[in-house]
Formats: C-alpha cells, structure tokens, sequence
C-alpha cells in the first residue's frame, strides 16, 4: 500500500523533509586537495609515485600542489560554515603522519590534522575523518603493497597513532575509502596507483585490505571513547543485467562478487562468497586467507557508508573480444579477475563529463538492496555527486544547473528510499572543492565550489548555494 506521504514524494513537484537529525556534508580526499607534497616530513605515496610517472596522469598533472588545501585550510573551513555544512568528511595522509608507513608519527603532520579540527569544530561542523583514501606510502608499496599481510598489520598501528592523536576530537571514523578501487584499480587493471595489472595480486590486495579494516576498527576501538563511530566506505556497485537472459544475470552475480560481496560479506558476515571462491579457483586457491582472518575482519559497525555515481550494466559474452569499459579507465587488463566472459555496457540516457550515465534509481535500488541485506546497520551515503564541464563567466560566476538536477534526482532517490523504510543517516556531497581527480589530473571538475587553478581562487558554484539552503532546512525542495 502506498501512502499519502509516498504518492506526494514522489512528484517531482512536491518539496521533500528530511527526518531530523539528518547529517548534510561534504567530502573531500587528501591526495586530490591537501598540496604540500614534501613539507613538514611528508613523503611520496603510491599516488605521487604514480603521477610522476609519465604517461600515467591525464597532461602530466600531480597532486604536488593540488588545491592547497594544506595552507589554505582556514579558508576552506569558513567556506563550509558559509555554506552551512553539518559535517565535514576528510582522509588523513598516511605518509603526512607516518611517512615510512612504520614507526612514531610526525608530530607536525598531526598538528595539521589537530588544527584542522579543532577549527571544524570551532565552527559547529563534525569533522569524519577516514584512515585511507588511497595514499599509501610508497616504502609500503616497495615492501609488496596491499597484496602482502604485512601492510594491513601496518595499517592498524597507523589507526592506533590516528585514534590516540584525534580521538578527543573527532567521534567519527571511516577505516577505508572503496577498497575496491585500491585492489582492482590499482593491481588490476592498473589505471590507479601503483599500476600494477596481476589479477591474483588484486584478489591479495582485497583480501589484506579487507584485514586491515578488520584490524583498524579493533584498534580504533581500543582506544576511543565509547560513543565513538566506526565505518567503512565502499563504492558498491548496482549492477543490473543488459536482458533478462540467464547468462545475463550469471554476468551480474559474478560482478557483484567481485565488486560488492568480496568486501560486504567478510565485513559484515564473515565469511567469503562461496560462487567467488568458485569463480576464482583458476587463479588462486585463497590461500592467503589465514585461520582467524574472517574473525578479524568481521567487526561490528556503526553505519556503513555508500557512494553511488552511476549504475553498471552487464551481460555475458564469449570472452572472445578485448576488455570492455566499464566506465573504470581504460586498460587493456582488465580489474574483474577471471570475468573475461563478462562485457559491460553504457547505460542509455544523460552522461556526465567522466561518461558516466545519470540514473538516480540506481541508488534508491542499491539502498534497498543493503537494507534487505543488512536491515540493522545504518546507511550513510559519504560520496554522491557528478562531474561538469564547469567554467567562470566574464562575471566571475559558475553556473552549473547540470549538477543541481543530479543532487537533486538522487537526493529524491533517497528520501524515497527513507521513506520506503532504509535508514539512512546523512548524505555527503562528492566533492567540496574541484580537485587533482587521479588518472584524470585537473580535468573534471566534481566540486561545489571552483578552483581557479592558477590562483587558487574559490568561486562557490550555483549548486553549492542551492546545497547549502538544504543543509540548513533539511528540506529537498519543489522543481
């Protein structure tokens, strides 16, 4: 049955109240905004590595400078109190903290942290913080990266220095951001840093990733106050068939294995797929997978964080071809191990400047999904947004009404999905700021607020002022 509030939620014309207490923010990544690539004991990441690596980044660009972020905090902060943000959500850098990945951290990098925060609350702004958006130092990488035990071992002593230097300050933490993009990204298809392409090393990597979260929380937990939240973030995937052939869904149960199930089911179960474990039988036996490993990583959360952009369509082929897009880079390896009979497909309709197809329904289908799937743990959408080709006019504004309809389409997606029944806490918007956006360099733009690159001037965009009036009203407004 259909109520009242769901048929008048559903129109377009209808203005749409968030519950109270929902969390309104935005989100950035340190390596895309912070700059300051070697000061105050900081050193390269996979991702500087990565970049300085010619051909690797769209004309060269690195994130040395980025938006500055790292000298200019003051003004960004006062920039979210402008536009009346709840909350914050930003990545620490590992190797600005600890710049071997081992040992004591660098007391000035978690001063800039400290300062950061301690200004965010100032403000009236929650400050979330999370442990990993994809800088891992690159003496890590040199000792086997993600793919060796031994780096989530490392990641839970960084978690441990995280907790005991912001712990009183910020009662928020995500451990990783899209593990996903870091094991199948990074060591599959290697369109992301370190650019390696072995698929058994991806399959590694996800494995110890999903280790180190494990162990992150456990430390997290130890030593931070007990109203404190623990999360992850990850970039689940809502993958529908090309037909409703059988080979069609066999395509999507075997992405979703590979995309959402090999982290949400050790996670949030403990245990691994059996049809992955299948799937990938040829490759390897899993045999990295030690005795207490799934204990570790199943730890319980306060909210699981979901970033959504665009749904991935799929259907069986004959392996016969070359890798297909799937909107991930472009790569002759592929980042889905051992789903070479897999092709993927653009959905019809509007695309984004990265291509990527607008459809809202996909995120109100994915909450669903991890609602039925997961009825007890919150819902927290910590990335959402799109990119434009965004420009200032003679007048120095930006005007972006691209970007207001697809907030406002998947802001519509979730109150219904609210309303259907999943909890979902808060929405951050992807991205506060244009920043340095990986392989693509300063190419797409992302932000609610410009960046004139050359100067470093920020221009709030026409989206961050219609944003900024919900955040403060809890209130999606009429078309």
């Amino acid at each position: 049955m259909v109520t009242a509030a769901q048929q008048t939620a559903s129109s377009p014309d209808a203005a749409r109240t968030f519950p109270k207490g929902f969390l309104w923010g935005s989100a950035t990544a340190s390596y895309q905004i912070e700059g300051a690539a070697a000061e105050d004991g900081r050193t390269p990441s996979i991702w500087d590595t990565y970049a300085r690596t010619p051909g690797r980044v769209r004309n060269g660009d690195t994130g040395d400078i980025a938006t500055d972020h790292y000298h200019r905090w003051r003004e960004d902060v006062a920039l979210m109190a402008e536009l009346g943000l709840g909350a914050y959500r930003f990545s620490l850098a590992w190797p600005r903290i600890q710049p071997t990945g081992r040992g004591p951290a660098v007391q000035k990098g978690l001063d800039f942290y400290r300062r950061l925060t301690d200004e965010l609350l100032e403000k009236g702004i929650q400050p979330v913080a999370t442990l990993y958006h994809w800088d891992l130092p690159q003496e890590l990488e040199d000792a086997g990266g993600w793919p060796e035990r031994a780096t989530a071992e490392r990641f839970a002593e960084y978690a441990a220095l995280a907790a005991d230097a912001l712990g009183d300050r910020v009662k928020t933490w995500t451990t990783l951001n899209e593990p996903w993009c870091s094991a199948f990204l990074g060591y599959g298809s290697g369109v992301h840093a370190p650019g390696r392409t072995d698929p058994v090393a991806a399959l590694r990597a996800a494995h110890h990733l999903n280790l180190g979260h494990g162990l992150a929380v456990q430390a997290l937990r130890d030593r931070l106050p007990a109203a404190a939240q623990c999360s992850v973030t990850l970039n689940i995937h809502h993958v529908r068939p090309l037909t409703d052939s059988e080979g069609d869904r066999d395509a999507v149960r075997r992405i979703d294995a590979l995309a959402n199930r090999v982290f949400t089911e050790p996670m949030l179960e403990g245990a691994y797929p059996e049809d992955l474990l299948k799937d990938t039988a040829g490759l390897t036996d899993w045999s990295f997978v030690r005795d207490g490993d799934l204990e570790r990583i199943n730890q319980p959360l306060d909210f699981l964080g979901v970033n959504y952009y665009t749904p991935t369509v799929v259907s069986e082929t004959d392996g016969s071809g070359t890798h297909t897009s799937d909107g991930h880079g472009n790569s002759p390896h592929s980042p889905w191990p051992a789903a070479d009979k897999v092709a993927f497909h653009q959905p019809p309709g509007e695309r984004t400047a990265m291509g990527w197809a607008v459809d809202a329904t996909g995120l109100y289908d994915l909450l669903r999904r991890l609602s039925h799937d997961f009825p007890k743990l919150p819902l927290v959408i910590t990335e959402n947004g799109a990119a434009f080709d965004d420009y200032a006019d003679p007048d120095g504004n930006v005007n972006d009404p691209a970007r207001i309809a697809y907030v406002r389409d998947h802001l519509a997606a979730v109150h219904r999905a609210i309303l259907d029944g999943s909890d979902v806490r808060g929405y951050f918007l992807w991205s506060l700021l244009d920043n340095f956006e990986w392989a693509h360099g300063y190419s797409k733009r992302f932000g609610a607020v410009y960046v004139d690159y050359p100067t470093g001037r920020r221009i709030p965009k026409a989206s961050a002022r219609w944003y900024a009036e919900i955040a403060r009203t809890g209130v999606l407004p009429a078309v």
